[in-house]
């Protein structure tokens, strides 16, 4: 009886042994800390963005920085829009301060612009085509054009087809920083051409004169986060976003002599 007594007790001993080993492997197991993910930083509001002051304004974006996501992503609007465009902005308003340019539209001044006039000519180009380019741009669009602008693609291009890829052929092959354009040159007709820098066809001897009614930002800064060096995807990629309501808008107003 007493060895059965004792058999017990080194059972017990041997239990309460197990069971402390295992609550401790346990906490050791709780208590090792979870790895934490990298928090991204929150958007900014595009209705906050001002500029610093003069006859030029920071154009409406008219939608969040994220809406033209996954094709243009959030951040890029964000730096792009808050960043770049609002440069061009200030920039513009500090070199026309105190002039006659200060009085007039910023159409004005670039269809009778001194090419020499770097200053005037870079961020006067600037902030026209990125005010444009946030214009045509939008939420729940893409597709095909209908009505007029789509008559007019067809009788210019062959297609709709034939368009794209002309025009992103032109979006290729800009040379370093630019941009693509559609505009209505002098006769009426649909072309498709491209400017470096921020240069546009409003400005005289560009090589592609007429009204915009499209345009596509090539500059490294417009893709790169998302596309790196692969700018042909983000041309692609834009045909998702074009708002071929207001493109049409401005293929209407661009036919009024």
């Amino acid at each position: 009886m007493k060895k059965v007594k004792i058999l017990l007790s080194a059972f017990v001993v041997i239990a309460a042994l197990q069971s402390c080993k295992e609550k401790s492997d346990l906490e050791e197991v709780v208590a090792t800390p979870e790895p934490q993910k990298e928090q991204a930083a929150p958007l900014g509001n595009p209705d906050d963005v001002k500029a610093e002051g003069g006859p030029f304004q920071v154009a409406k974006l008219g939608y969040k920085y994220d809406a033209l996501a996954p094709n243009i992503d959030a951040k890029t609007m964000e730096i792009h829009y808050s960043k770049h465009y609002k440069k061009y902005t200030d920039e513009l308003n500090k070199a026309v301060k105190g002039t006659p340019l200060e009085s007039k539209t910023i159409e004005d001044i670039l269809k009778t612009l001194d090419p020499e006039n770097k200053a005037v000519r870079n961020n006067g180009g600037g902030y026209y085509n990125h005010t444009f380019f946030w214009e045509i741009m939008g939420p729940n669009a893409g597709g095909a054009p209908k009505g007029a602008i789509a008559e007019a693609i067809n009788k210019d291009f062959g297609s709709y087809e034939a368009f794209k890829t002309q025009f992103a052929e032109a979006a290729t092959k800009q040379f370093g920083s630019g941009w693509a354009w559609l505009v209505v040159d002098p006769s009426g007709k649909l072309v498709i051409g491209s400017t470096p820098n921020q240069d546009n066809p409003l400005m005289p001897n560009t090589g592609v004169a007429g009204k915009p009614v499209l345009a596509l930002d090539v500059w490294e800064h417009a893709y790169y986060l998302n596309y790196q060096n692969k700018r042909p995807d983000y041309i692609t990629a834009f045909f998702n976003v074009i708002n071929w309501d207001a493109v049409a808008k401005k293929y209407d107003a661009a036919l009024v002599k």
